[in-house]
């Protein structure tokens, strides 16, 4: 089956707005225009001055709110995405050994970081077919367990835990999941992701929420005479977010459109605000699915389906890029699948900013277009 860009949906059936992709995501307009509002006393402003200074503080503030954050627990920022954490994850966070949870293309690329640094032992990597998620073994020689509470590319969800009995501290990659997903405090050390998900932002930032044991962690190998980059060291991002600042110039944009979108799932309920808006998105689209006779949902376990990704498969007759393409053409964006999986699917993101009623929507178009094609 063939793409058909001419052939029109409805606008009856068509979402209000519709952007689904998986990141970055749907920025709302309440965002944009709050960044307009304030653009002349924000952007092109000294990130170290106060203007600045106070939209990081609101944003750390904001973040211990969502999350109700125990005493002692801190926020950390620093410039370079996730992709960067990872890095300096492995001078700062990571003593000697570390133990992965590698189930899909970004919990394996931790893996990767930590198998190359020459001053770790080789880390301890449990996988699992793609589709499903491992389960952490404990171990004494461990001193890092690495989680991905959400993994971005195959649309599979974990709950986040200690595993049973273990000293290490438990870092979890929440890229795609914080904000989205359910998470206690009491579970981790460090929550770290970036901006460009849930938190309808730009990428190029990364946030930490550190538990103290995290925080005793980086300030020992800080003291250590470890050699670290200073753009990768976690104890100099520390002191630098202590002062409501990052260590080099960010994008303000970013800080102020993250800012925006904490206080409005803060404004509305917090976290079971804005987790309740991606589940029940999760609940429209996966019972679509299920109904359906020509998709299914990619994951089989639905306690494994992601609630902010949602991956599905198309039967063999039946073109998901053609269905993709013409749902662009249509102003339906970003809902092509993960390029690496290389599945015949379509992925969605479902992030608290995307309204539950624009993922019907959705569904329906895709009926709509399948029934045409």
């Amino acid at each position: 089956m063939s793409s058909s860009p001419s052939l029109r949906i409805p606008d009856h059936l068509l979402p209000r707005d519709g952007r689904f992709g998986s990141g970055p995501s749907k920025v709302r307009a309440a965002q944009v225009d709050a960044l307009s509002a304030g653009a002349a006393t924000f952007l092109g402003t000294s990130h170290r001055q106060s203007t600045v200074r106070a939209k990081v503080g609101e944003v750390r503030e904001g973040l211990r709110d969502l999350f109700a954050l125990p005493d002692g627990y801190e926020v950390l920022l620093g410039n370079g995405g996730t992709t960067c954490f990872w890095d300096a994850a492995t001078f700062h966070l990571i003593s000697r050994q570390s133990q992965h949870l590698s189930f899909g293309e970004f919990s394996s690329k931790f893996v990767a970081c930590v198998t190359h640094a020459p001053h770790l032992e080789s880390p301890q990597i449990i996988e699992s077919e793609v589709g499903t998620h491992p389960v952490s073994v404990t171990d004494d020689a461990v001193d890092l367990y690495a989680l991905t509470q959400n993994e971005t590319s195959t649309g599979v969800m974990m709950p986040v835990s200690r595993p049973a009995g273990a000293s290490g501290l438990v870092a979890v990659d929440a890229t795609s999941a914080a904000g989205g997903l359910w998470v206690d405090p009491a579970q981790f050390d460090c929550y770290y992701f970036a901006p460009q998900k849930s938190f309808a932002s730009d990428g190029g930032l990364w946030i930490a929420v550190c538990s103290p044991a995290a925080i005793e962690r980086i300030e020992s190998l800080a003291s250590s005479g470890r050699w670290t980059p200073a753009f990768l060291d976690l104890k100099i991002a520390l002191d630098n977010s202590r002062l409501n600042q990052t260590y080099n110039t960010p994008a303000l944009a970013t800080i102020h459109l993250l800012a925006s979108q904490i206080r409005w799932m803060n404004e509305n309920g917090g976290l079971s605000f804005s987790t309740g808006r991606s589940s029940t998105s999760a609940e429209i689209i996966y019972s679509w699915a299920e109904a359906s006779d020509f998709a299914r949902p990619f994951v089989t376990n639905p306690a494994q389906r992601s609630h902010v990704v949602a991956t599905i498969d198309f039967v063999d007759a039946i073109d998901a890029s053609a269905v993709a393409a013409t749902l662009r053409a249509n102003g339906v964006v970003d809902t092509d699948p993960y390029r690496k999986l290389g599945r015949n699917q379509l992925r969605v993101a479902l992030f608290p900013s995307i309204d539950p009623e624009d993922v019907a929507s959705l569904c329906a178009c895709v009926n709509y277009v399948v029934g045409h094609l």
